[in-house]
């Protein structure tokens, strides 16, 4: 009987050891959730330098933004400053020098004298050639005379025709080789002419290959010539701007020897394949160049405002 009082007393005192806890741990369960509710609804305020980069960043993205707006409607673009024309001079018949009136670095306008050759032959054999001329012409007008007057006998049957024919076939001669030394004369004076070299554009001696007493033989180059009035700027454009670069589009160039002066220009040609290596297309504004500032080979900083 004391036993079974025992064993009750000590199963009562456990169960309500468990009640205990159980009630415990629900308050502290209850505790922890208001807490949490508690924090979730007001959140502390972030520190001072928090605050300050977070400000920062959304500065950064609105200027990115901007910038990428202002990107798309300017094209800048580095290129180079072509010649579109670059001539080597070369004579016409071969000769030696016998004096140059330009350098290389020299400007040159468009018929100016740049080389002279020797000519001393030629004249000579031009006024043997002359001398023909009036030998052929003296004895073309004595067989026009001749052939008058046989003309002239002729219609009144003193003479046969066979004789009339003979003086009409020797003024014929005559004034063939009248005619074959004048053309010869023309032709020593056209070498004549030709042995000064004159520069065919306006422009500068980018090359000089010769000098006085150099012998220039057939296809000989003496000076190479580049123009610089007007200037071709080639430069390379990214393929995004296919569609909205066009000929006629005004650009701006910067160079380094006139920092502080921009160059006006217009875009003549777009090219018409895009290179697959850079995705990129050529361009080429033309600049008047008018002083002739700006020199082939120059590099420049382009600008150009798209639409």
């Amino acid at each position: 009987m004391k036993n079974r009082l025992i064993l009750s007393l000590t199963v009562l005192t456990l169960s309500l050891s468990v009640v205990a806890c159980g009630g415990d741990e629900s308050k502290a369960d209850t505790a922890t959730g208001t807490a949490a509710t508690t924090a979730t609804q007001a959140a502390p305020p972030l520190p001072a330098d928090v605050q300050e980069v977070a400000s920062a960043t959304a500065a950064i993205d609105t200027a990115g933004t901007a910038a990428a707006a202002a990107d798309a409607s300017l094209l800048t673009a580095t290129g180079e400053f072509v010649s579109p024309v670059r001539s080597e001079l070369s004579p016409k018949t071969p000769g030696r020098v016998l004096r140059m009136f330009v350098d290389e670095g020299s400007r040159v306008r468009k018929g100016q004298p740049v080389l002279q050759l020797e000519t001393d032959y030629a004249s000579l054999n031009l006024r043997s050639a002359e001398a023909e001329v009036a030998r052929a012409k003296a004895a073309r007008d004595e067989a026009a005379r001749d052939l008058e007057r046989k003309k002239g006998l002729a219609a009144k049957g003193s003479i046969p025709g066979a004789t009339l024919d003979r003086s009409q076939a020797v003024f014929e001669q005559t004034n063939a080789a009248l005619s074959g030394a004048s053309a010869q004369v023309s032709l020593l004076r056209q070498q004549i002419a030709d042995s000064t070299l004159r520069s065919p554009v306006d422009g500068i001696v980018a090359e000089k290959r010769t000098d006085v007493g150099a012998r220039l033989g057939d296809g000989g180059v003496a000076f190479v010539v580049v123009q610089l009035s007007p200037l071709r700027l080639r430069f390379q454009v990214p393929e995004r701007y296919l569609g909205r670069i066009k000929a006629g589009d005004a650009v701006t160039a910067r160079v380094d020897p006139y920092p502080n002066e921009t160059f006006e220009g217009t875009i003549k040609t777009i090219g018409g394949v895009i290179d697959p290596k850079t995705r990129t297309m050529f361009a080429e504004a033309e600049f008047r160049n008018a002083d002739g500032r700006l020199r082939p080979g120059l590099f420049a900083r382009v600008e150009a405002k798209l639409d």
